[in-house]
């Protein structure tokens, strides 16, 4: 699946549009750290790994920001704990 993932720094939300579904991931900004509130896959596009898509997008994003991530979303905790590349940015 080949699609893009947009930053609206304005919303604080990635998201991605398939089908005219979208999925998104929010944030909150807290001195220097994203708080990842939520994470939502509308059921047309659950089980092709969207969700991973999203929050991987936001972690490049945030590296890049070089700000870390605090999951206040279940699903990003999860994520983190089973990809430890990603502990470097563990707020």
């Amino acid at each position: 699946m080949s699609q893009s993932i947009t930053h609206d720094q304005a919303k604080h939300q990635f998201e991605i549009t398939i089908d005219g579904h979208t999925g998104v991931v929010t944030y909150s900004e807290s001195e220097g750290v994203w708080i990842v509130d939520h994470t939502f896959v509308p059921d047309a596009l659950r089980g092709q790994g969207v969700a991973a898509m999203l929050v991987e997008a936001a972690f490049v994003a945030a590296r890049e920001a070089g700000v870390k991530i605090e999951p206040a979303c279940s699903y990003v905790a999860r994520y983190m704990e089973r990809h430890s590349e990603t502990a470097d940015l563990l707020a």
